[in-house]
């Protein structure tokens, strides 16, 4: 039979034919379909946006090399969009080279023995780079000889033979991601350190060096933790170390949990069984340990820890390697345990005995449990029914205007497109509204600016109702696992007013949700502050620089408008800065960034000090318009 005549929702037919049926070479696939191979693509405003994920490929390979005991230095330089990767281990075997590089489901990991506990075990992470790159030049150095090749969009363009050199073993990659895959993509800075420093802690010894800068770590997990809080421990954190793995563990004075999870050194940013495991494990212990019956959400709240293990041929949910779905053995050994009872049986041992062994802190730690479980008790009854009045608003409210798809029921690529703009003022909620695509962006209506949360303790979230309703919007009263939106967007005027209204929401969220900022879920939305344009065409600048840009290109007398707010934009105008193009500044928090002071010094007493940092940070220029 040469075809098949089908039928579409009973209506229609279609011929599926040989001509149908088409074969694509390897790196057409992966440019047609990336998301298969990186996730999503997003020009860098996201820490997993694809070009990120390019990094991640060419250093898990050095990585892999490292942790079989050859190369402790990496070399990484990022500039003008330019990537170079070299490390100083075995090097590719020279007559590999170019298929290591551009033969799919090739690579030297399919053997254990020579790569054992490796992430990369797929054998498409280097070509996937090389699809999705401009140019890409990679570069084997061994015993004295080395082999390179060059690419152009996955093609080669040089292709010389072996060479004497005097450089030492290992491996050099250089690429530039194709802007017709990443749209005017950047690497901001921020995500990239945090991505090196994660290898280093989880790689006691190595030495990435990063555009001059050193990053290396003796302390492991510990330093992780240290780096990443942002409230002052409780008690020393607990580092407990064993064959396959490494956890730390603490308490601070802060809302939430706060989690970090690492599998072969892959930094498992969704969890997955091993973190799944690790906080139940951790619970019990507790619970057990002090006798007593309480709810694991008390000896949680407020905890911040982290957990590596290493796994022989561990089994991610995508390619991308956020998440582990591996409930298998730990090694290829039959009596080896499964995940959980691996992590359950050392946590009941290790932090066990250790708690006996430190009384002083097991006194610390139960003290902040018995804090937190009276907190809960107080504002039991205020949750209760605040919960029902969110719940009842929510059904007919016209706050909020939610989207089709939300965070916990999407599915495949659209996981991520999934967001809520939180707006001020009626003309600003409506022109988002009318511009938004209903099936994945929801709009959230402040009524005049919010209340000023610094100091208040968590019953004013049930008690306040703009803030019960925005909590109830997120779904994020039991945490963020069950967060209802990817992005959380606030889109305020770029005046004096628009930017304070911006601080008070981020201290709500800074004091009550911390977590929501640190896994990079809230940004600023940013719209254009001008409008110049001719009758041939029309330019949206974001700053004065853009702006003088425009008026040079477009030439004389171009007609120039001043955006005073977002009311004043068009819902047709707006459709361009909320779609594909949406330009998005993430908020993020450093380990300098210490809630408490930063929280006094911007949102306290001192109302001069907040005031100067408004308008020294504000974006709006001086109206230049008529000069």
């Amino acid at each position: 039979m040469n075809e098949l005549n089908t039928t579409t929702n009973g209506n229609s037919t279609g011929k599926y034919t040989e001509g149908n049926v088409v074969t694509k070479d390897w790196w057409e696939h992966i440019r047609i379909r990336p998301g298969m191979y990186i996730g999503k693509t997003g020009d860098g405003s996201e820490p997993d946006d694809g070009i990120y994920v390019l990094l991640k490929e060419v250093l898990d390979n050095s990585i892999d090399e490292y942790m079989m005991g050859f190369g402790k230095t990496i070399d990484v330089e990022i500039a003008d969009g330019v990537v170079t990767v070299r490390d100083y281990g075995r090097g590719i075997p020279l007559g590999s080279v170019v298929d290591a590089s551009s033969k799919m489901n090739t690579g030297g990991k399919f053997d254990s023995e020579a790569f054992k506990q490796s992430v990369g075990l797929n054998g498409v992470g280097i070509k996937a780079v090389n699809a999705l790159s401009s140019y890409m030049l990679v570069q084997s150095f061994r015993e004295g000889e080395t082999k390179y090749v060059e690419y152009k969009q996955a093609q080669i363009v040089e292709n010389p033979p072996v060479s004497t050199t005097e450089q030492v073993n290992g491996t050099l990659v250089n690429f530039i991601p194709d802007e017709e895959i990443f749209r005017n993509y950047r690497f901001i800075e921020e995500y990239v350190v945090a991505m090196l420093k994660n290898y280093t802690f989880l790689n006691a010894g190595l030495i990435i060096n990063y555009n001059g800068e050193k990053f290396t770590s003796k302390n492991g997990l510990e330093d992780l933790l240290n780096d990443r809080m942002t409230s002052d421990p409780l008690y020393p954190i607990i580092h407990l170390t064993g064959t396959d793995i490494e956890v730390v563990l603490t308490h601070a004075n802060q809302y939430g949990e706060e989690y970090y999870s690492f599998v072969n050194g892959q930094f498992t940013t969704q969890g997955g069984t091993h973190l799944s495991a690790f906080k139940e494990s951790v619970s019990k212990t507790i619970k057990e340990y002090y006798s007593k019956n309480f709810e694991y959400s008390d000896i949680r709240a407020g905890i911040v820890a982290a957990v590596s293990i290493k796994v022989q041929e561990p089994v991610f949910e995508s390619q991308t390697k956020t998440k582990l779905g591996s409930k298998n053995i730990i090694s290829n050994d039959p009596d080896s345990p499964t995940i959980p009872k691996f992590i359950g049986d050392f946590i009941k041992k290790e932090l066990d005995n250790f708690l006996h062994k430190n009384p002083e802190i097991s006194d610390i730690m139960l003290k902040k449990i018995l804090e937190s479980e009276k907190e809960r008790k107080a504002i039991a009854g205020v949750t209760k029914l605040a919960r029902e009045r969110a719940k009842k608003a929510n059904l007919h409210n016209r706050k909020l205007r939610d989207c089709r798809l939300h965070y916990n029921d999407a599915k495949g690529d659209h996981l991520d497109d999934t967001c809520i703009f939180i707006t001020e003022g009626d003309s600003a909620s409506g022109s988002i509204t009318k511009s938004r695509d209903p099936n994945f962006q929801a709009v959230f209506s402040l009524r005049g600016k919010p209340m000023n949360t610094y100091g208040e303790t968590k019953q004013i979230v049930y008690k306040n109702e703009e803030f019960n309703l925005l909590q109830a919007a997120l779904n994020i009263e039991e945490g963020l696992d069950e967060l209802r939106y990817n992005k959380v967007i606030i889109a305020t005027d770029a005046d004096v007013d628009g930017m304070h209204i911006r601080l008070l929401l981020l201290t709500f969220f800074l004091q009550f949700f911390p977590d929501l900022i640190k896994r990079n879920h809230v940004y600023i939305l940013q719209t254009p502050l001008f409008r110049v344009r001719n009758k041939q065409k029309t330019i949206y600048c974001y700053t004065d620089e853009e702006r003088i840009n425009a008026i040079n290109e477009l030439g004389k007398n171009p007609e120039i408008t001043r955006f005073k707010g977002l009311g004043e934009i068009s819902p047709d105008e707006f459709k361009n800065f909320i779609g594909k193009d949406i330009r998005l500044d993430p908020v993020s928090l450093k380990k300098e960034h210490l809630i408490k002071e930063m929280l006094e010094f911007y949102m306290g007493k001192n109302t001069m000090d907040r005031q100067h940092f408004i308008i020294n940070n504000l974006v709006v220029e001086e109206d230049l318009v008529n000069e």
